[in-house]
C-alpha cells in the first residue's frame, strides 16, 4: 500500500508511520513542523519507500501519486501547543480535515481520523463507551481542541454517508513513549523531566484527578488494526483501561527515575477533566486488541529517551555560551 500520513513529524505520526513502513508499505509524510520534529522525519527518511512534503494541510494539497489510504494526524495535540495555537488548532481541525477527506475522496483511499478522548470532555459516565456523546465546554480555553475534533469527527461521517469514503476514527486517549517533545506540556513528559532535572514535580490540584496511560507501541498497533479492519466506519476507544490517579503517576516516575524530586501543587486548570477511562470494549472485540506495556515498564522504556534529550539540550546549551 502507498498511504498519507499527515503529521508525521508529531510524536504518534512518526510511530504510525514507522508501524507502516515496517510492515512494507509506503509513507507519503505530511507536516509543516509547527509542532512535529525535523529529528523524526530525519529517522524516518531511513526507511525505503518514505518521502516527505513540507505543507499544512489547512491548505490544499495535490498528490499525484496513487494513494491507498490517508490518515490525519495533524494538530497541535498538548494543552500547551493548541492554548498558544488556538486558530491553526481549528484550522487543521475543520480545514485540514476536509482537505485531507477530498484527498482521500478523489483517490479512492481509505480515511482514518485521528480524533481524541476529549470529545468526552469532563465525562458524566465512567468509563468512556463510544455511545457517550461528551459534557464539553465549547467556550472554554480547551475547546478549540475539543471541538475542532468533534468537529473533525462529524465532516469524517458526512463524507461516509454522503460521498461514499471508507473512514475510521480513532478516539485516542493519554498515550507516552520515546520522541515525546521535553517541553510539549503532558503530564508524563513534564514529571519525567522534572523528576530528571531534581526539580519540584508539578501537580494541579490534589492529584486525584484519573488519566488512562497507553505506551505509544500498543496505542500504534492498536489504530493500525482499526486502519486495516473491514467492518466500522465510527469512532473506536484505543486507549488503556487501567486508570491511574495523577498523584500516583508522579510516585511512580519518581520511583524510576531514582529523583529526590517533590510535589509541587498548582491550582487545576480550567476543564481540566476529573476522570478519564476508556471502555474498550469494541476494540477487543473488532480488532482482537488490547494493551500489553502496563505504566510503570512503560515508564522504564520512556525515561532513556527523556534522558538523552536533556543532555542534547545542556549540551547545546553549553556550547553556545
Amino acid at each position: 500500500m502507498r498511504v498519507l500520513i499527515t503529521g508525521a513529524a508529531g510524536f504518534l505520526g512518526s510511530h504510525l508511520s514507522e508501524r507502516f513502513l515496517d510492515d512494507g508499505h509506503e509513507v507519503i509524510g505530511v507536516d509543516n513542523f509547527i509542532t512535529g520534529s525535523k529529528d523524526n522525519t530525519a529517522y524516518l527518511a531511513g526507511f525505503e519507500g518514505f518521502s516527505l512534503i513540507e505543507h499544512d494541510i489547512s491548505e490544499s494539497l495535490f498528490i499525484d501519486e496513487d494513494i491507498d489510504g490517508v490518515l490525519h494526524f495533524a494538530s497541535p495535540a498538548s494543552p500547551v501547543d493548541y492554548l498558544e495555537l488556538p486558530i491553526q488548532t481549528l484550522k487543521v481541525g475543520s480545514l485540514g480535515t476536509h482537505n485531507a477527506l477530498g484527498l482521500a475522496m478523489a483517490k479512492g483511499a481509505r480515511f482514518l481520523l485521528a480524533s481524541t478522548s476529549e470529545v468526552y470532555g469532563d465525562p458524566l459516565i465512567h468509563p468512556q463507551p463510544e455511545t457517550y456523546w461528551g459534557h464539553v465546554n465549547p467556550v472554554g480555553s480547551r475547546g478549540v481542541y475539543d471541538e475542532a475534533k468533534r468537529f473533525a469527527e462529524a465532516m469524517t461521517m458526512a463524507y461516509h454517508r454522503y460521498h461514499g469514503v471508507e473512514t475510521r476514527i480513532v478516539r485516542i486517549f493519554n498515550t507516552f513513549g520515546p520522541r515525546m517533545r521535553p517541553g510539549d506540556g503532558r503530564v508524563v513528559s513534564n514529571f519525567i523531566v522534572q523528576a530528571l532535572r531534581g526539580d519540584p514535580l508539578t501537580v494541579y490540584g490534589d492529584g486525584s484527578q484519573t488519566r488512562s496511560f497507553c505506551y505509544v507501541k500498543d496505542e500504534v498497533e492498536g489504530i493500525y488494526r482499526l486502519f486495516h479492519q473491514n467492518e466500522r466506519a465510527e469512532p473506536v476507544n484505543i486507549g488503556n483501561p487501567v486508570e491511574f490517579t495523577i498523584q500516583e503517576l508522579a510516585d511512580i516516575v519518581i520511583e524510576e527515575t531514582g529523583s529526590s524530586s517533590v510535589i509541587e501543587r498548582m491550582p487545576l486548570p480550567d476543564d481540566d477533566p476529573k476522570v478519564r477511562q476508556p471502555d474498550i470494549t469494541l476494540a477487543r472485540k473488532l480488532l482482537d486488541w488490547e494493551p500489553q506495556v502496563d505504566l510503570r515498564e512503560g515508564i522504564q522504556k520512556t525515561i532513556p529517551h527523556f534522558r538523552s534529550e536533556i543532555e542534547r539540550h545542556d549540551a547545546q546549551a553549553r556550547t553556545i555560551e
